[in-house]
């Protein structure tokens, strides 16, 4: 808290600054007790987390908006290709209880409540994995996946996001940033809102979602490509593809990826060397499980 919230002090020009340590003891003393108690671990990477927001209630709301989307979009029942992500995702809903249980860990799908469409939609190369186990895979994906395990890759990756609660930690993220601009606006004698009046825009939102927010993403992102790798792995699939997958993308969003430090992902080239790097390691630290 107190790195996001000295962060957003550096925003305001000089003239307006306060003292940053009298500030920020003034909102820690308040804040302390209950970030810490809000205070986890990813798994698998052990990367700290601050959760503010509960799951169950994100969970909720992401089953609603499912249903919405199962009712707005276009659905694809074909057996062959709706069976192949179910199965998929049946050896990986599997796979990753089967894994935590055996490490004597908390397993972080126990109330996942799984599910998987197929959407018709080829102008679209995306899937997503909502809070809760609510999977969509795009029909233009399939022409970047190309073979089972691509599409196990890309599947991976989104029930990775899934399993690390990163719609929870963005949320909790999002409000502790938003909370911090107002604290800030407050003590600066409304700083903060004279800089967005001077220049038109919301010109700290910006420089905050550019310096704070993108960067955690695709961090959040990075963890996700690594964690979906072992999922696939423990699943049997061949993770080797993965790296196929995202030279394909590459070539696919050819001239179209904005400067990474202006994305909420990293660049496909990062991506790429992250995942050689990643290969090896994850074939024999996380063998396909029994």
């Amino acid at each position: 808290i107190f790195y996001y919230l000295d962060s957003l002090l550096y925003i305001i020009p000089m003239s307006y600054k306060m003292n940053r340590r009298k500030f920020l003891t003034y909102v820690g003393c308040g804040c302390c007790g209950f970030v810490i108690n809000s205070c986890t671990t990813a798994p698998i990477t052990d990367r700290k987390q601050l959760k503010l927001i509960p799951e169950a209630k994100l969970n909720a709301q992401a089953a609603q908006i499912y249903e919405k989307v199962k009712e707005k979009e276009k659905l694809i029942k074909d057996t062959k290709s709706i069976n192949e992500i179910k199965e998929i995702g049946k050896k990986m809903e599997n796979a990753i209880s089967i894994y935590f249980d055996k490490s004597n860990l908390s397993d972080p799908t126990a109330n996942f409540k799984w599910e998987y469409i197929l959407i018709d939609n080829d102008k679209v190369k995306n899937a997503w994995c909502m809070p809760g186990g609510k999977i969509a895979v795009y029909s233009g994906m399939l022409k970047i996946t190309k073979n089972t395990n691509g599409l196990a890759a890309v599947m991976g990756h989104e029930i990775a996001h899934a399993v690390a609660k990163h719609s929870v930690e963005r949320a909790s993220r999002g409000v502790l940033v938003q909370t911090g601009t107002t604290l800030i606006d407050i003590f600066s004698g409304g700083a903060l809102s004279q800089i967005n009046r001077s220049t038109g825009m919301d010109t700290v939102g910006l420089i905050s979602s550019i310096g704070i927010m993108n960067p955690f993403n695709r961090k959040q992102e990075s963890e996700a490509d690594y964690l979906g790798m072992i999922f696939s792995s423990l699943s049997g699939y061949d993770i080797r593809e993965t790296e196929k997958i995202w030279e394909r993308m590459k070539e696919a969003n050819k001239g179209k990826e904005p400067p990474q430090f202006m994305s909420t992902h990293p660049s496909s080239d990062s991506r790429i060397r992250n995942i050689q790097t990643w290969l090896n390691e994850i074939i024999i630290k996380y063998p396909p499980v029994s």
